[in-house]
């Protein structure tokens, strides 16, 4: 490994103080990855690769109150995906999660929740829908797009693969049709405690 220069070592230093409280400990390290073109659009990447959820309060679509922060860092790895009734790959990305997640959950244990930003009278079609599909998933619903905006997700289809210790190991943007494959990868790696911080970046094809 060896340390890269001295413009990059300054984006590094931006990044400690653009998520000072969050991922200094992982800046650190990231001054120590190896790669000749990390410039600055790598703060997006991180961003998006060190989400971590704040504690704030949302409703699920039964009306109880969840608090954001005791769903990851429980000793489980867990999924969050935002989503919309109205976003037509965001359902075909959560029905070919729900065909393989059963055989995920008896592998690993996961938990998945998806977060609805569904706003106004579209937020009361979220509990049919997710009635009508039949998924096993905890349902949030987020419709002031605090949580949103709180993690920097922008569109959607947006999930997040969170590790046992509640750190993002995984994310994408968008539906492929495919990305059931690197998730349950994610998983795995969790499972065998065999996730680093290369593969992490590879993620992001940063």
């Amino acid at each position: 490994m060896q340390t890269f220069g001295r413009k990059n070592q300054k984006i590094a230093a931006n990044c400690c103080k653009y998520r000072k409280k969050i991922v200094s400990l992982r800046c650190e390290r990231l001054c120590k990855y190896k790669t000749t073109d990390f410039d600055s659009s790598v703060l997006d990447g991180i961003s998006r690769l060190w989400a971590v959820l704040p504690d704030m309060e949302l409703k699920d679509i039964d009306g109880q109150t969840v608090h954001t922060e005791t769903l990851v860092a429980n000793g489980k790895s867990v999924i969050i995906s935002f989503f919309a009734t109205w976003c037509k790959p965001c359902m075909r990305e959560l029905q070919a999660i729900n065909e393989v997640f059963a055989d995920w959950q008896d592998e690993t244990g996961v938990e998945m929740y998806i977060v609805s930003i569904d706003q106004g009278q579209d937020s009361k079609k979220v509990k049919p829908l997710v009635d009508g599909y039949g998924w096993d998933y905890h349902v949030l619903l987020d419709p002031n797009g605090e949580l949103k905006r709180a993690i920097n997700v922008q569109n959607i289809p947006h999930l997040f693969v969170f590790d046992k210790s509640g750190q993002t190991i995984y994310t994408h943007t968008g539906y492929t049709g495919c990305c059931e494959v690197e998730i349950q990868k994610s998983l795995t790696s969790v499972l065998h405690g065999s996730v680093n911080f290369e593969r992490s970046m590879n993620y992001l094809k940063i």
